[in-house]
């Protein structure tokens, strides 16, 4: 998913499920913030104090995507949650949706609901969550079962304007790894053909993060067709169950919570519907939930969800300054703390329950 849905769309769920809008704002951001936080540094305080940054993704360039260690360390936990499902491991490294392992991991992380940095980790749960939802079908570990033949999509029902320009991102998207000169030029072309064809959905380019995009296509392993990748249903399955997991939220931290301004998800769900099949560009997306928020048509009153900033310069921001306790109430420092706990819960606890033995 993208920031219209890891960002906007979450906000808009957690706020029609009944909570107050700096708890929507917190978890929204946290939640497109794992897509945003590559960054691996440190900031260092006079008194001796230092935090190292907790990287929950990598640039699409980034040359530790090939990393097998990078890739257990961020894919599988915060973009391509494992189903455990299948025969053979490097099938059930593959995410689903619905997967008993990603209900243990929300119901886990919920759980946790006395955690100073609760709505930072419920945030990053968000994001995991939903990405099992548009991800399901690959892994996040370089895998043949990744690949698919590149001639093989097949688009329904967009308009032509449409799939002109998804076509168009797609080849930019693959042009991307040639676009340094110089001896990288190689490495990257043999990146786009070997390595991000195997992880992730890299061989799909963006195509499960849009919304309203139903297509097909084949796997290269054994020329398998692919089920219908029906993207608005798969994505309003993902809009009701973060609303059923933010209501938990509110009914476990009654403080995080305005019962009274809770919608009953039946009385959202025709307008989300109507978000999500809109088809336009990542911009316009984005300005059709920040409209239907001001037209009170989500949340029963108007509304305006806040602009997405991320925490990059909060993090920087801390650089140099006297006491290291101001940490503990930034966002930021918040955020790493979940994300860590969130990485050894899966990595460490939840995946071995599962005989998945990753990292």
């Amino acid at each position: 998913m993208q920031l219209d849905m890891h960002y906007y769309g979450t906000y808009a769920m957690a706020r029609a499920s009944g909570l107050t809008p700096e708890a929507c704002r917190i978890i929204a951001t946290a939640s497109q913030f794992v897509d945003d936080n590559a960054q691996r540094n440190c900031v260092e305080f006079r008194d001796a104090g230092s935090i190292d940054s907790e990287a929950t993704a990598h640039h699409v360039l980034d040359l530790r995507n090939i990393d097998r260690r990078d890739q257990r360390q961020i894919w599988v936990p915060f973009h391509f949650l494992p189903g455990n499902e299948g025969d053979g491991f490097t099938e059930r490294l593959i995410c689903r949706k619905g997967s008993a392992v990603v209900k243990d991991m929300v119901a886990h992380n919920i759980g946790l609901h006395t955690a100073e940095y609760y709505l930072e980790l419920v945030g990053i749960t968000a994001h995991v969550y939903a990405d099992t939802f548009s991800h399901f079908g690959f892994s996040g570990v370089s895998s043949r079962k990744n690949k698919v033949m590149n001639d093989s999509f097949h688009f329904y029902e967009l308009v032509p304007q449409i799939e002109e320009y998804i076509k168009e991102k797609e080849k930019r998207f693959r042009e991307s790894y040639h676009a340094e000169c110089g001896f990288l030029g190689n490495i990257k072309s043999w990146l786009a053909e070997t390595t991000s064809g195997a992880l992730g959905h890299g061989a799909v380019a963006t195509f499960p993060d849009r919304p309203y995009l139903i297509w097909d296509f084949v796997y290269e392993e054994d020329a398998t067709p692919s089920p219908l990748r029906n993207n608005p249903e798969t994505f309003m399955e993902a809009c009701e169950a973060l609303y059923t997991m933010f209501v938990e939220v509110g009914e476990r931290v009654p403080h995080y919570c305005e019962s009274e301004k809770r919608r009953e998800f039946s009385s959202i769900r025709e307008k989300v519907n109507e978000l999500i099949t809109f088809q336009g560009k990542k911009e316009e997306r984005i300005e059709a939930w920040k409209n239907a928020a001001l037209d009170d048509s989500l949340f029963g009153d108007a509304e305006q969800i806040p602009v997405y900033e991320d925490w990059n310069n909060a993090f920087r921001a801390l650089d140099g300054q006297g006491d290291s306790q101001v940490a503990r109430s930034a966002n930021i420092y918040r955020f790493y703390q979940a994300a860590s706990l969130h990485r050894q819960h899966v990595l460490r606890h939840l995946l071995p329950m599962y005989d998945l033995i990753v990292a």
